[in-house]
């Protein structure tokens, strides 16, 4: 009997601290999606100032807009063999913290060069936030994935609305070196709660072992049929796989166009006649959009067999905008850039179909690497090649065509992704 109670009770303290520990990651999460797109959204808004401060001019606005997608390329293709070393928890811990020192440490940039190299440690550390997120939330919470994948994704669009909108009223009090660099705070306060969950990780593992050795480990067979599972998961070529492609495509025109838009809407609306301020204000409601679009677009997802009609609806959304932005700038551009903000619900749509479309955390870490990686040098050019086209033609018309032109190439990609089917069956 007192071996049965002893059981009884190390099953009731097993239960309590995987609630605990669910709860923690939960939080770290979400305080992470809170960061990963801050230092990007804080910083646009203010390239006027910013410029005029250390002497650039629209080439180095470019180079600063390619910046972002160019380290999330770098980090979606690195993440997968960090993650692999140091296991998710850690790798996450490890993308909050490069955030937080980026972000801190530029607010002080004394020119150009130190700016850019800066924001970069950022950037990367956001990356691997961006990587690491989606496998944890299939492997901390594979029951709940569209409210989880909601939840976190939304909180990734506050953090692309709230900073642009605040950027230039706390720059106008402050300077622009608070208003870039107080978002820092937000990242310290994700990394925290990451340091708790490899913490006790780390004395789960421990504990684990020490249960094994004594032959006490109650849930040890159940560990080892996780293992068991994901050890017999294929461990096929990704880049012979038509769903995979079709997401990174998906997700790369998304990208591309959201940062063209990031960079180069105030600028857009600025050179029309519109102020500073309502042109940040115009980012924000770009994000809001977003943000809408992240509270439908997991949940649909997971409650569509073929969630293709979403993609359908995006590029109606984005023709819509881009065709309103061109002909009439200055009148209704509120609904405009809502327009081209709905039409990022491709965005949400890629991430959670990460999930949907893989059996494990490990189909999950692949194909979020892959997509992401390949997606985010695709859209690493949309930036610069924006500002080139629009150098070149001496307008925004050519500009816009050439995201007319992702419209089409989303509409294929989407097509392959979209359709029933696991990415372990396709490669």
């Amino acid at each position: 009997m007192s071996t049965i109670a002893a059981t009884e009770t190390e099953d009731r303290a097993d239960s309590r601290r995987v609630l605990r520990g669910r709860a923690l990651v939960f939080a770290a999460i979400v305080l992470s999606a809170l960061t990963l797109r801050a230092a990007v959204t804080s910083i646009s808004p203010l390239f006027g100032r910013i410029g005029a401060d250390l002497q650039f001019g629209s080439t180095v606005v470019g180079l600063v807009g390619m910046l972002p997608p160019a380290m999330f390329a770098v980090s979606g293709l690195l993440t997968p063999i960090l993650a692999k070393r140091t296991g998710l928890e850690l790798a996450a811990l490890i993308a909050m913290s490069l955030t937080t020192v980026g972000m801190a440490s530029r607010a002080f940039a004394p020119d150009t060069a130190s700016l850019l190299l800066l924001s970069a440690v950022a950037l990367v550390g956001m990356g691997i936030g961006n990587v690491v997120i989606p496998p944890l939330v299939k492997r901390y919470f594979s029951e709940r994935l569209a409210v989880v994948s909601t939840i976190y994704i939304c909180a990734m669009q506050i953090s692309t609305m709230v900073p642009p909108l605040l950027a230039v009223p706390v720059a106008d009090v402050y300077g622009w070196r608070v208003s870039i660099g107080v978002w820092a705070l937000v990242a310290l306060a994700a990394a925290v709660p990451w340091l708790g969950v490899v913490l006790v990780h780390r004395h789960e593992t421990k504990r684990t072992r020490a249960l094994a050795v004594t032959g006490l480990d109650i849930g040890s067979a159940d560990r080892a049929g996780d293992t068991a599972v994901a050890a017999a998961a294929p461990e096929g070529q990704i880049f012979r796989s038509s769903l995979a492609w079709g997401m990174a495509g998906m997700f790369a025109m998304t990208s591309f166009i959201t940062y063209a838009m990031l960079t180069w809407l105030p600028t857009i609306l600025t050179d029309a006649g519109i102020g500073e301020a309502r042109a940040g204000a115009s980012v924000a409601a770009f994000g809001a959009m977003g943000l809408i679009s992240s509270l439908v677009a997991p949940s649909l997802c997971a409650r569509l067999n073929n969630p293709y009609g979403l993609v359908l609806g995006a590029a109606v959304f984005y023709l819509g905008g881009f065709s309103g932005l061109h002909f009439s700038p200055t009148e209704g551009t509120a609904f405009w850039v809502c327009l081209i903000g709905l039409g990022t619900l491709t965005f949400p749509m890629s991430l959670t179909l990460i999930n949907l479309r893989t059996r494990t955390p490990v189909g999950s870490s692949r194909l979020s690497g892959f997509t992401q990686g390949l997606g985010y040098v695709v859209s690493a050019t949309g930036p610069l090649s924006f500002g080139l086209v629009h150098s070149l033609s001496g307008g925004w018309a050519v500009p816009m065509l050439m995201l007319t032109g992702c419209v089409a190439v989303l509409l294929v990609a989407g097509y392959f992704c979209c359709k029933p089917r696991m990415l372990e069956d396709t490669w």
